[in-house]
């Protein structure tokens, strides 16, 4: 099976659908799992009103979810991308808590509040949760606060996962 060929089908038929995809994840358990993650484009077309950085006016609706599955589905099997037993095709959208991953999403979230591990320890920690204040030559900037506020530079190679915090 490629992962990649299989990503590539799914970005034709969002894109196809004015989305983009966020992630792919292939999963043996149970039940072999296919999830595909999507989103809306960032930033907005022209004219889509009342969104802010990290949302959108409309999001990503359960009718998105169904139209991308039932299309993905049908070339996924036409093209035989995935061999083998049956599988379960999951499409949804990456949620309030998505991962973030690609050097864009760190800017595009800017303003957020998100917990960052690191691979290795940054000065003395590898554990780290503020606000983005966004992406410059290959770091991400983190407002951390404390009894003395500062900003962190985080080497986007140095990071091993990075999430958004929900805020109410």
């Amino acid at each position: 099976m490629n992962l990649e060929r299989i990503r590539e089908a799914a970005e034709r038929v969002a894109r196809s659908e004015g989305l983009e995809v966020v992630d792919v994840e292939w999963k043996i358990g149970k039940q072999r799992f296919l999830r595909v993650y999507i989103d809306r484009p960032w930033p907005p077309p022209p004219g889509e009103a009342g969104a802010l950085p990290g949302t959108h006016a409309t999001g990503i609706s359960h009718a998105d979810c169904e139209r991308v599955s039932q299309q993905l589905s049908v070339i996924l099997d036409v093209e035989e991308l995935i061999p083998g037993p049956e599988y379960v095709l999951e499409v949804s959208s990456p949620g309030l808590d998505r991962q973030l991953r690609k050097p864009a999403e760190f800017a595009r979230f800017t303003g957020r509040l998100v917990k960052i591990t690191t691979a290795e320890p940054v000065g003395n920690a590898s554990f780290f949760e503020g606000r983005l204040a966004g992406l410059a030559e290959g770091k991400v900037l983190l407002e951390l606060k404390g009894r003395e506020a500062r900003t962190l530079e985080l080497p986007l190679a140095a990071i091993r996962k990075a999430q958004l915090v929900v805020e109410f």
